[in-house]
């Protein structure tokens, strides 16, 4: 990623449109075949040195870039950027190198993907306690809450996927868009503007807006960078749910721990939870990155301003470098993370009979209880558990509940038996999860 974002692969890209304009402008007989070959032969050669020594004079760094490659072609020097402006360069090198960085994005989605299929296949229905306000709730399955994360990450694919269908470049239009200096340079010609810049993008493996100022509309790299930002929020979720469940109260899941990874300088005993961490720092600076492109779209005044240009050129590179740790970082984690299936079934044993209730109050209040009394009682009969396991001691919910008088005028011992059977609390979540595993085998 930081390859597709380099000083060396913009000038690339720069020098490819160049030359690809020059292909072009050389069919329509503007360009000879010898200034084209020159132009051709030089492409490769560039010296960022002396790109940024020109710089130093022009302040301008297209018209630096030029000189430099001018400097090495001097046959068809003098034919580089003819009938472009600076943007015509810029901006199309900008969308070739966001499209590089979101089919570099996609494949590890899709991987990281299908490892979490496995995953929740393996853990459908495999029951542990849920949290609601991080509370002890009804139960679940570990299955069924990773399932949870990988719908929110299918969903990022498939706008990824909306966004790569979508990109378009600004396309050959000249200073302010309408393709004047391209018409004046083909007006003896038999190729139109038109036609030109549908050669160069084809060229290059862009399709052209219908429609751009000096820029391309701005409000792509505001929906470029909602996708990434979506993708870091699905892998945050992920990584901070993680983080809760590593920590020892709950202890259920936690990040692979290396023979010699240090947890702390100070207290050797640590196991920090450090890489989901590093996911939710870096996700939550992305996610505040497309308020910026969508202030740089609505402030781009008439055909353009410039104080879009140098807050862009750190957001778009950032946003996608990292987004691409962050997938990374997924991948490592949930290649080794640990699920701690006995600390489940502790909490478990701990927490669900407090679940029997709902199912005791439906039961009741079908057979002719009160449904407002039974709630109190059971409520009551819930405290008293509470306090029994704040004090460290077995949850006795069971116990009250099969001894309640009142209960036991509408429920036997073995109707109340029942409602202690966590696999009468899960649903239909093993099927879903199993269902959703089936589809993340099966992405492409």
């Amino acid at each position: 990623m930081r390859t597709i974002f380099s000083e060396h692969h913009k000038y690339e890209l720069w020098r490819r449109i160049w030359v690809a304009l020059a292909r072009a402008q050389c069919k329509a007989g503007v360009v000879s075949r010898k200034e084209l070959k020159d132009l051709e032969k030089h492409h490769a050669a560039i010296d960022i040195k002396r790109i940024l020594e020109i710089e130093k004079d022009t302040d301008h760094d297209v018209m630096a870039a030029i000189r430099e490659f001018a400097e090495k072609a001097k046959v068809g020097g003098g034919k580089i950027h003819a009938g472009a402006t600076s943007m015509d360069i810029v901006d199309n090198t900008q969308v070739l190198q966001i499209k590089e960085g979101l089919l570099l994005i996609r494949p590890k989605l899709i991987a990281l993907l299908r490892e979490c299929g496995q995953r929740i296949d393996r853990y459908a229905a495999v029951a542990c306690i849920g949290f609601t306000h991080l509370q002890p709730a009804e139960p679940t399955t570990v299955g069924y809450r990773l399932a949870f994360y990988a719908q929110s990450l299918m969903n990022d694919l498939s706008q990824l996927d909306y966004v790569l269908q979508n990109l378009h470049g600004k396309g050959l239009k000249g200073a302010v868009g309408t393709s004047a200096s391209y018409a004046s340079l083909l007006s003896d010609t038999s190729m139109s503007p038109q036609e030109l810049e549908h050669e160069v993008m084809q060229n290059i493996g862009l399709r052209p807006a219908l429609i751009s100022s000096q820029t391309y509309d701005r409000k792509q790299d505001y929906v470029v960078l909602t996708v990434l930002s979506s993708i870091c929020g699905s892998l945050a979720k992920y990584a901070a749910d993680l983080r809760i469940l590593q920590s020892p109260q709950y202890g259920e899941w936690s990040e692979p721990f290396g023979k010699k990874q240090v947890g702390s300088s100070a207290m050797p005993f640590k196991k920090n939870p450090r890489h989901s961490e590093k996911i939710c720092s870096l996700a939550r600076y992305v996610t505040h990155l497309p308020n910026i492109a969508h202030e740089n779209a609505m402030h781009s005044y008439l055909e353009r301003t410039l104080d879009d240009s140098a807050n862009r050129r750190t957001i778009i590179p950032e946003a996608f470098i990292a987004t691409d740790e962050i997938v990374n970082t997924a991948m490592r984690i949930l290649n080794g993370m640990i699920i701690n299936e006995h600390k489940i079934a502790a909490n478990l044993e701990k927490y669900a009979p407090f679940t029997a209730s709902e199912s005791i109050l439906m039961k009741t209040v079908k057979i002719g209880a009160d449904r407002h009394e039974m709630h109190d009682l059971l409520k009551s009969l819930a405290l008293k558990s509470w306090d029994a396991v704040s004090r460290g001691e077995p949850n006795p919910m069971k116990q009250l509940l099969l001894t309640d008088s009142i209960i036991g005028q509408f429920l036997t011992d073995g109707q109340i038996e029942e409602t202690f059977d966590v696999r009468h609390h899960i649903g239909d979540a093993p099927q879903r999860a199993r269902k959703l595993a089936k589809l993340l085998k099966n992405i492409k």
